[in-house]
């Protein structure tokens, strides 16, 4: 091996330091500004403060995320073709860091006197410009940088670990301290677009301290005149079974956030009959969930992250049985939400990893790198997860008469909302168990990459 080749393996197989990590986890904490409150409290905003029908409500999200599925696949083939001296996918966190900002508040600016139907309107193209061309313009090439800071997998792990560490502080931060805060500023409409305003302060300083401390070191030389057609590249990832499985695993993941996240809002407030109880119950889950992510890298190499994602999931579905045999208890309510948040841990921590992985194989198999379209095509299954949820609570609780304005539900609303906060995580993690049974590229992953790097010294992808 020349001493080019050296350098550049050595370069692709940085460890990457923990300021780094830190740095880039601080991007996700950025992004679930958003996230965390378009899957969990923007439906109650939109409902409960605005007074839009949730049927409404549903069908916005819905035809959005079917935009916003197409809109990543066109983004990762922006993010693939994209030179600069900074890289192809990092620059995206720079150029898109205020329009970021911008538009998240612009959600909140819904004309309160205006008809439903202007109010629908203002919602859609609202609602579309944050998630459809914003969000992932940002989100898909910084979701992207998990397959180019390093190629060494326990590093990459550990990175990503730390990212699925500090996404979650960003979540939690506006899940549980919106509600308080809005009714610290009054419990107004106004009051959320207080509270926006200061999120958004805070997402934009997190992503320009990620821009500025992250690195791009996975370079393939063949690849740089790669010019593969939209259609040939497409070919090859639906060539690629464990992106596949990949994209099942990631939208059905963030279903099952999003349907937890949102109907735990109106379970707290119906059934438990304290709206506040929401904020200890959803940040108990996260905390235990953040604390085990950090633990996971250290277990993936000796267990491998197919196997370790397993396990976790069949403790979610232990915790929902601790729940339902005593649903009004909120003890019981909170240990379930520990041991949730502990069994979730593995499958956020792994997934990105996983996905990473995936390119890799896809380079291996088909002679194709594409680290965006990987990355892009596999958000298309969070992003559609996310839409079919948050659309599917709207139109479920829409049929049995539920109304946001009300000082009380009826029966049917009350057994909907029960049901779907007992059971959908139980169904949810049974879908996410079979697709970790057909995930086997952890034993093949050594040998993809002895034979990439065999490639490489040969000049051919």
């Amino acid at each position: 091996m020349d001493d080019v080749s050296k350098d550049r393996q050595s370069r692709e197989d940085h460890i990457v330091s923990f300021r780094e990590k830190i740095c880039y986890g601080l991007g996700d904490s950025a992004c679930n500004v958003v996230y965390g409150l378009c899957s969990t409290l923007l439906t109650f905003f939109y409902t409960d403060y605005v007074g839009i029908n949730a049927f409404v409500v549903g069908m916005v999200f819905l035809v959005t995320r079917l935009f916003d599925g197409v809109s990543d696949i066109i983004m990762g083939f922006i993010t693939d073709c994209t030179k600069t001296k900074y890289g192809k996918a990092r620059p995206w966190i720079l150029w898109m860091a205020v329009p970021y900002a911008i538009t998240f508040v612009l959600l909140f600016l819904v004309p309160p006197n205006a008809s439903q139907t202007l109010q629908a309107i203002y919602i859609f193209v609202t609602y579309n410009l944050v998630n459809t061309v914003v969000y992932t313009a940002l989100n898909l090439p910084y979701s992207t940088m998990a397959s180019l800071i390093t190629r060494d997998q326990k590093s990459r792990a550990s990175t990503q670990a730390w990212r699925i560490f500090c996404g979650p502080m960003g979540k939690m931060l506006v899940t549980v301290s919106t509600l308080p805060l809005v009714r610290l500023f009054g419990d107004t409409q106004r009051s959320w677009i207080i509270v926006s305003c200061i999120f958004a302060a805070i997402a934009l300083i997190l992503l320009l301290v990620c821009f500025f401390n992250i690195e791009e070191r996975v370079v393939i030389e063949a690849a740089k005149n790669q010019k593969v057609s939209v259609g040939k590249n497409l070919k090859a990832l639906f060539s690629n079974q464990y992106w596949a499985i990949c994209l099942g695993l990631w939208g059905v993941m963030v279903m099952m956030s999003t349907v937890s996240g949102t109907i735990t809002t109106y379970y707290c407030k119906y059934i438990l009959g304290n709206q506040d109880l929401y904020s200890p119950i959803y940040a108990a889950e996260l905390i235990a969930q953040s604390i085990v992510v950090l633990i996971v890298p250290y277990f993936v190499m000796r267990f491998g992250k197919r196997n370790l994602t397993l396990a976790g999931i069949l403790l979610v579905i232990a915790a929902q049985l601790v729940w339902m045999s005593n649903p009004l208890n909120v003890t019981v309510a909170m240990a379930s939400a520990v041991l949730r948040g502990i069994g979730v841990a593995p499958l956020w921590a792994c997934v990105f990893p996983m996905i990473a992985d995936c390119a890799e194989f896809g380079q291996w198999k088909t002679h194709i790198r594409q680290d965006g379209m990987i990355f892009s095509a596999a958000s298309v299954g969070s992003k559609l997860g996310g839409g079919l949820a948050s659309a599917g609570i709207g139109l479920l609780m829409n049929s049995v008469g539920y109304d946001g304005l009300a000082a009380a539900q009826n029966v049917n609303a009350l057994g909907i909302i029960k049901g779907i906060c007992m059971y959908a995580p139980v169904v949810f993690s049974v879908i996410i168990a079979g697709l970790c049974l057909m995930y086997k590229l952890d034993k093949l992953y050594p040998t993809v990459i002895a034979d990439l790097r065999e490639r490489d010294k040969q000049g051919i992808l």
